[in-house]
C-alpha cells in the first residue's frame, strides 16, 4: 500500500445500462476483478465530464486519440450515441478532422 492519504478528492456516479457495460472489458488484477474501458469509450467520457476535468483535457484526449490512430471515428461515434453525447462530441470532432 502507498501509505495514508488524508484527503482524497471522490465523487461518485451512477451508470446503467449500456452506458454502464458498452467497451468495457473484465480484468482481472491481484484477483479482483476491474471493469477496464477502451480508449474510444474514454475520450468520450471525457467529454462526458468535461465541465469536472476540463475541456482542454477532453479536446486534448480527442487529438490524442485521433492522432496516433487508437480507435477509429466510428467507434467515437458509437460511443457518443450510446452514453448520448453525440451533439457535444461532434463538433470538436469536425474541427479536428
Amino acid at each position: 500500500m502507498a501509505g495514508n492519504i488524508p484527503y482524497l478528492p471522490l465523487q461518485v456516479v451512477h451508470f446503467s445500462g449500456q452506458e454502464l457495460t458498452a467497451g468495457a472489458e473484465e480484468r482481472t488484477v491481484e484477483n479482483v476483478p476491474v471493469r477496464i474501458y477502451g480508449v474510444a469509450k474514454t475520450v468520450v467520457g471525457c467529454f462526458k465530464f468535461r465541465n469536472q476535468i476540463g475541456v482542454d483535457v477532453a479536446v486534448e484526449s480527442l487529438r490524442q486519440c485521433l492522432t496516433e490512430r487508437r480507435c477509429t471515428v466510428d467507434e467515437l461515434l458509437h460511443y457518443a450515441a450510446t452514453c448520448r453525447m453525440m451533439k457535444v462530441l461532434r463538433p470538436y470532432m469536425e474541427a479536428l478532422l
